[in-house]
């Protein structure tokens, strides 16, 4: 599944690493999160994840915001060019895993598809229809830091 992941984001952007595109995938499917947030779902220390994130700004995959109701927190969001390779990279490991369970459907039976749903939500997957693709970013009148 870490191949199937990476073949993916590599046909795209091959300039974003695999801790940087699970960062995107975190704000894609909670939503505006603080640096420290993302740092503990990513179970790395705050320093390293200041450091992924400055990156992702300078890519132009994130931004930070300001919120009028706190302006001491510093949010991060996705911009649409995140947000657009995130939606491409699912697209893209949908489709080769389509591709890869066509191939072998004969040899699956109900006890693996439940076996692979458990694993899936024992891991915190989010399911994508729970994702925040949708969601506006700081252009709600929030100030961008």
């Amino acid at each position: 599944m870490v191949g199937l992941a990476a073949r993916s984001l590599a046909d795209l952007d091959a300039d974003v690493t695999l801790p940087q595109y699970r960062a995107l995938v975190v704000l894609a499917s909670r939503g505006p999160q603080r640096v420290v947030d993302i740092a503990t779902e990513l179970k790395v220390n705050p320093s390293t994840g200041t450091r992924m994130c400055d990156r992702l700004v300078r890519k132009g995959l994130i931004r930070r915001y300001r919120t009028a109701a706190d302006r001491r927190a510093v949010r991060l969001t996705l911009t649409a060019t995140g947000r657009a390779l995130v939606e491409k990279v699912t697209a893209r490991r949908r489709e080769e895993l389509t591709r890869i369970v066509d191939a072998t459907a004969s040899h699956w039976h109900e006890d693996t598809v439940v076996a692979l749903r458990t694993f899936a939500a024992a891991s915190g997957e989010v399911p994508e229809s729970e994702w925040w693709l949708g969601w506006a970013s700081a252009d709600d009148g929030s100030e961008v830091a």
